[in-house]
C-alpha cells in the first residue's frame, strides 16, 4: 500500500494541520518543567523591573516564545492544507500574517532584554570577558540579517511557501550565510538573545535565550522539515 500523501490529504486520527504536533507539544512541556526548575535557583530570581520580578519576566519570555511559535505553526498549516487565510483575506492575508509574526516576534525579543535588565550582573564571570562573547555571539546573527535581506528576503523567511506557488520552485540560497547551513536563522539568527544576555550578565537572560533556541529546533522537527517534504514534494509532483 502506497504511504505517500499529497499536500491536502488527511493523516488519520489527525489531520495534516496536527502533524507532529503530540511531540511538539510533549517536548514543549518538557521544555516548561526544566525551566521551572532551572527558575528556582537563586541567580535566576534575583532583581526586577517596573514591578516584575525576574522570575516573571522569565515565565513572560517563556509565555511569549510559545505563542509566537504556535501562531506560526497554526497559520502555516491552515494557509498550506485548507488555504483558509488567502481564501478568506485575499491578498492582504499574508500581510496580515506577516504582522502578527512580527508583533510577536518583537515582543519575544523585548521580553529577553527587560529580563536580561531585571537580572542583570548574576552571571559569577568577569564583564569584560562577557561582553567579549557578547560581541562574538552578536557578529554571526547580524551577518544572518544581511543575508536574508540581500539574498532569501525576509518574505520567504516568514514563510512565503506556504502562501505563494512562486516559491516553491525557486532555488536554494547558497549565497551569503547560507554558504556555510541550510539552516541559517536557526542557528545563527537566536545568537543575538544569547549576546543580549552576556552583555548584560543576566543568568535569566542567559536561560530565556537558551529557552529561545531550542524551541525553535522543536518548530523545525515538528512544523518546518514536514512542511518542507510536503510543499516541495508536491512541487515535483505538478
Amino acid at each position: 500500500m502506497n504511504s505517500k500523501k499529497k499536500c491536502g490529504d488527511s493523516i488519520p486520527g489527525t489531520g495534516p494541520v496536527f502533524e507532529k504536533q503530540a511531540l511538539h507539544w510533549g517536548i514543549l512541556g518538557l521544555l516548561l518543567l526544566v525551566l521551572h526548575e532551572v527558575s528556582r535557583r537563586e541567580i535566576i530570581r534575583e532583581g526586577s523591573l517596573w514591578g516584575l520580578s525576574s522570575v516573571q519576566w522569565l515565565w513572560i519570555s517563556a509565555g511569549l516564545v510559545a505563542a509566537h511559535q504556535l501562531y506560526v505553526w497554526f497559520c502555516w498549516r491552515i494557509e498550506l492544507h485548507m488555504r483558509l487565510i488567502t481564501r478568506h483575506l485575499g491578498e492582504h492575508g499574508f500581510s496580515l500574517y506577516a504582522f502578527g509574526f512580527a508583533v510577536l516576534g518583537i515582543l519575544r525579543a523585548a521580553a529577553v532584554f527587560f529580563l536580561a535588565a531585571a537580572n542583570r550582573d548574576t552571571l559569577p564571570v568577569h564583564p569584560a570577558v562577557l561582553k567579549s562573547l557578547a560581541v562574538i555571539s552578536a557578529v554571526p546573527s547580524v551577518y544572518l540579517m544581511y543575508s536574508v535581506a540581500r539574498y532569501f528576503t525576509f518574505r520567504r523567511a516568514l514563510g512565503g511557501d506556504h502562501f505563494f506557488e512562486s516559491y516553491r520552485n525557486a532555488p536554494l540560497v547558497r549565497e551569503g550565510i547560507f554558504r556555510f547551513t541550510r539552516n541559517g536563522m536557526y542557528t545563527y539568527g537566536f545568537l543575538i538573545l544569547w549576546s543580549v544576555a552576556l552583555w548584560s550578565g543576566s543568568a535569566g537572560a542567559l536561560c530565556a535565550a537558551a529557552f529561545n533556541h531550542v524551541y525553535i529546533w522543536v518548530h523545525y522537527f515538528c512544523t518546518e522539515l514536514p512542511d518542507m517534504k510536503r510543499i516541495y514534494r508536491s512541487g515535483e509532483e505538478k
